[in-house]
């Protein structure tokens, strides 16, 4: 059964049938039983409206239960579900429905509000994720299916909806297309990942080896599941195990996170690293970094007790009930690891992409390598393409289980990512130790070449600059040869301390030649830029560097 993802669903759904499956946080709850219900109603619907197995169905709108439904629904129709990302602009939402030729479109209420119908000529409908009202028919079928939806499931079950009704018909092959995933990118263009229920049903077998999720278990969804690493991580791998997944109803702010978690004592987290970074920064690190907790950190047996401490603090924070935190999506501050290393605090780093549904690297939280992203899953063969791959970096490449099919009507960029031997290249330079953990210095297109012929890892910096006093993110570019830092500062702090935008400039200045002092001749800063604003990013929280590169100062 655990190579059949759609039978995994089923059997879940039957095994849990009493528990509670998704609630919206301080809304609405669904149990098992009710998503199984909700889904038959769906294909009753689908099959009255002439929609066949195969056919595309798009799902765009914030993370709830009815979202989660819509998805599983497509799935175990046999249909092919498009999930396109809730932040996407309105003009990048038209082209993704048409490109994908689907035939429905799931959308959020706010999402709605802001899209154009005619842009979409091909849709026979659209319905809202809310309450599956039908907001716009060009079908006679689809229409009589939506009005007269309650007669047709009281005439298929006329006495009662049970368990045993539930029965989905499981993919015909692990090659059979289950989703078109279209990236968020850096470079401002979507391209459809064809993702194969093989990629999703290897990715969720390895959650279950590796994390360990048990039924009724709570698991807090903050990102987004219209990209994949939450869609799997979250939605998927707990959904197949039983858990209970909740929903955030706003944007995932630390402030937030913490009085969300605080109630529903979450057992799994998945995120991306600023949300630690910040949770870490703002909520745990203030209590002892000050000049007393520093010098304490120097005698071992003090040392140990503030851990302890921060650890119980930091544990406390996170509901209390948390097994582990997995951080995805982006690099994590190497500072800010150091911390969370050294007080125990299980995490852990999953390194991925869409192409490969996402996961590609990832160890449990006591087998994490420190700044490493964990070893290659289950099924995931790699190699860094370098004459020395221990100590210099390269080009990681993978294949396996977990690699898409390739790109939805697209096969100039399909040859591109995948070489003649099969091998997907990730277009990310790495390091592999001698025990297998992976190291990513950062984007091969990101780095950059000294005037001296050295090659520089922006991110590497960043990550430097961003531990910073009153220096909330950075962005290291090129600029006439020499190196600048684009700064969006921490404003409260600047304020707390009675700074203004001149002094904080200072402020920054001096610890970025402090800085300078710690990093090789070729790779220092020459210039720190203020930014009025937070930089532009993805909904995976990376920030959108071609927006920036070609700046001049």
């Amino acid at each position: 059964m655990e190579d059949k993802l759609i039978e995994l669903i089923e059997h879940s759904i039957k095994e849990n049938w009493d528990r509670k499956a998704f609630t919206d946080f301080n809304g609405e709850s669904l149990q098992y039983k009710d998503v199984a219900r909700k889904i038959a109603k769906m294909h009753l619907l689908f099959e009255a409206a002439g929609i066949c197995p195969g056919d595309k169905i798009a799902l765009c709108g914030r993370n709830s239960g009815n979202w989660c439904v819509a998805f599983l629904a497509t799935l175990t129709y046999g249909a092919v579900i498009v999930p396109i990302l809730h932040e996407f602009k309105p003009d990048n939402v038209h082209h993704i429905v048409n490109h994908s030729e689907s035939k429905l479109l799931f959308v959020g209420d706010q999402v709605w509000e802001n899209l154009n119908e005619n842009r979409m000529p091909d849709l026979q409908g659209i319905i809202c994720v809310k309450d599956f009202t039908l907001v716009n028919s060009r079908s006679e079928r689809l229409t009589f299916a939506r009005k007269n939806l309650n007669a047709l499931f009281g005439k298929k079950f006329p006495m009662m909806f049970l368990r045993e009704h539930v029965h989905y018909h499981p993919e015909a092959s692990p090659e059979q297309l289950a989703v078109i995933n279209y990236t968020s990118g850096t470079t401002g263009f979507s391209k459809g990942v064809m993702l194969p229920y093989r990629s999703l049903v290897s990715n969720v077998a390895f959650c279950r080896r590796t994390i360990g999720l048990s039924p009724g278990d709570n698991v807090v969804s903050m990102l987004p599941l219209g990209h994949v690493f939450g869609l799997v991580y979250d939605f998927l791998y707990g959904v197949c195990s039983g858990a209970h997944l909740y929903f955030l109803t706003r944007m995932p702010s630390p402030k937030v996170i913490m009085t969300t978690v605080a109630e529903i004592h979450p057992r799994v987290m998945s995120c991306v690293p600023l949300v630690i970074e910040k949770v870490f920064k703002k909520e745990v690190l203030p209590k002892i970094d000050n000049k007393l907790g520093k010098l304490l950190l120097r005698i071992p047996i003090i040392s140990e007790k503030i851990k302890e401490n921060a650890r119980t603090e930091s544990l406390r924070l996170f509901g209390g009930n948390i097994k582990e935190v997995i951080i995805g999506g982006a690099p994590f501050n190497a500072e800010v690891e150091a911390f969370v290393r050294s007080i125990n605090f299980p995490y852990s780093i999953a390194y991925g992409m869409t192409e490969c549904g996402p996961i590609i690297c990832h160890s449990p939280w006591h087998e994490t390598a420190y700044m490493s992203c964990g070893k290659a899953a289950d099924g995931m063969e790699l190699k860094v393409l370098s004459p020395d791959p221990v100590h210099t970096p390269g080009e990681l490449v993978c294949r396996g289980r977990n690699t898409m099919l390739g790109y939805y009507k697209n096969p100039e960029a399909t040859a591109q990512i995948f070489d003649e031997k099969g091998w997907l290249h990730t277009g990310d330079m790495a390091v592999i130790d001698p025990e297998g953990n992976v190291y990513i210095k950062g984007r091969c297109k990101n780095m950059l070449l000294s005037a001296s012929g050295q090659n520089i890892y922006p991110e590497e910096i960043e990550s430097r600059l961003n531990n910073l006093p009153y220096v909330n993110e950075s962005l290291v570019i090129m600029s006439n040869g020499k190196l600048v830092a684009l700064v969006y500062p921490d404003l409260n702090e600047g304020l707390k301390d009675g700074l203004d935008d001149r002094d904080l400039l200072r402020q920054i200045d001096i610890s970025r030649q402090e800085l300078n002092k710690e990093l090789p001749p070729y790779s220092q800063i020459v210039k720190v830029v203020l930014q009025n604003e937070e930089f532009e990013k993805t909904a995976k929280k990376s920030i959108k560097r071609y927006l920036y590169q070609n700046m001049s100062f």
